[in-house]
């Protein structure tokens, strides 16, 4: 791996936290992630389940953890398996975790190879009397291949029918939705590593380069600071491709007068950034441009600061579309007509801001987490107001990521560049 992994301590609290969320008399299994096949013999990079990483800090493939915290037997009540090396795996796939550092990685100490798991969890289950297998129950999740924990999922209910079973995921996402502030100095590493890659682009960025060049000044950035590179398919959307909200081509040159909207991220010990920064290809905002922006970065700002402790994330979203109406009335793009015969269902605003202002982040860059209950200390969220105007071949977003806090907001990207003026003078410098 190339990132510095985080302390035993803060799995060893992890596990604390989602045992005591457990029936008594229960175990829980949690399943890596498969290694995903591309075509022929390919495979995409290994990429591991964010719930098992979250519990033990393993990076590995075929890893099982099992966590049972009644357990009569005391030796069976964490219980982690790994893949064993060969001589042959190691020429071929290099370096897997040993046992010895498996147990300095996660704090568990019952560290067994695979061939060992049917077994002890056959005994594991007998003293038991629920299990808690674990699902892909992500709001926006669109799950078409089945995964190792589907497919143990079969397996286990074929060979204990009998047991009661239970979901994993209500409790990971409860957990990981207030992130510990190990997980929080780790964001902080992704938002700093990002903050080096959008400096290296203002520099770069001129008339006449393309939006895969910008693209590759961001990966050259992100790599050398130690990250597997972008923490999602990075957009570099010029001119009206910006209206385009998940535009991916990334393949157009970039005209003097137009702008630049880069919605990219770096990735960082399997923890995420979320930036979008928009600037001017020239180095200059035209005056329509500055105005529109600033309309953004006031809503972006306004709405950093209703993130705030017992508040409700879907009323919040109704507020900053309250704010963004009054910014576009201001830019002329829509009137109180408008907004006297709108549909209650799609305010007149949703057409320049469609789409919502903030979501989760933490392992994945939609993290799991409450989109309906109360946000709490400790949650970290995108804040990512914008305006699309086709029309005019113009769309700028702006978006920080945020610690919401007892009093107020820690804006982990708070040392990124997006007042205009500071853009321009860093572009021009």
């Amino acid at each position: 791996m190339k990132y510095q992994p985080l302390p035993q301590s803060l799995y060893i609290k992890n596990r604390a936290k989602f045992a005591a969320k457990l029936k008594k008399n229960s175990v829980a299994i949690f399943n890596a992630n498969d290694i995903m096949p591309t075509n022929a013999d390919g495979t995409m990079k290994f990429r591991q389940n964010n719930d098992l990483f979250y519990l033990c800090g393993i990076d590995q493939e075929e890893t099982i953890l099992l966590l049972a915290p009644d357990c009569p037997n005391p030796a069976m009540r964490e219980v982690l398996f790994l893949r064993e090396t060969s001589e042959l795996i190691a020429i071929w796939e290099g370096h897997k975790y040993t046992k010895e550092e498996a147990e300095a990685a996660s704090g568990i100490q019952n560290i067994q190879w695979l061939s060992s798991f049917d077994q002890i969890f056959g005994t594991v289950m007998a003293l038991s009397d629920q299990v808690y297998l674990n699902t892909n129950e992500h709001l926006r999740a669109g799950v078409v291949v089945e995964t190792r924990d589907a497919r143990f999922i079969k397996t286990c209910k074929a060979q204990f029918p009998l047991h009661e079973y239970e979901r994993a995921a209500p409790i990971m996402h409860e957990l990981r939705g207030v992130k510990e502030q190990e997980e929080i100095d780790q964001l902080q590493i992704a938002c700093d590593i990002t903050n080096k890659g959008f400096r290296r682009i203002l520099s770069f960025v001129k008339p006449g380069v393309t939006e895969y060049e910008i693209e590759a000044e961001y990966l050259h950035e992100f790599v050398r600071n130690r990250s597997k590179g972008f923490a999602y398919e990075p957009i570099i959307a010029s001119g009206g491709s910006a209206c385009v909200l998940h535009y991916l081509e990334n393949n157009k040159e970039c005209k003097d007068g137009e702008l630049i909207l880069m919605d990219v991220g770096a990735e960082y010990g399997n923890y995420n950034a979320d930036m979008t920064r928009t600037i001017p290809v020239n180095g200059r905002f035209t005056k329509r441009q500055r105005a529109v922006y600033d309309a953004v970065l006031r809503v972006k700002n306004q709405a950093s600061s209703m993130l705030t402790p017992g508040q409700n994330i879907q009323d919040y979203h109704k507020e900053v579309g309250l704010i963004m109406q009054s910014e576009l009335i201001g830019l002329g793009l829509i009137d109180q007509t408008d907004v006297k015969n709108q549909d209650p269902n799609w305010p007149a605003y949703k057409k320049y801001f469609m789409h919502g202002t903030s979501h989760h982040l933490g392992l994945d860059v939609h993290d799991v987490g409450t989109m309906h209950g109360p946000i709490k200390p400790g949650m970290v969220f995108t804040v990512e107001p914008g305006i699309y105007i086709p029309a005019e071949g113009m769309g700028i977003r702006l978006e920080n990521n945020i610690v919401v806090q007892e009093n107020g907001y820690l804006d982990l990207m708070g040392d990124i560049p997006i007042e205009a003026e500071e853009i321009e003078e860093l572009m021009n410098s």
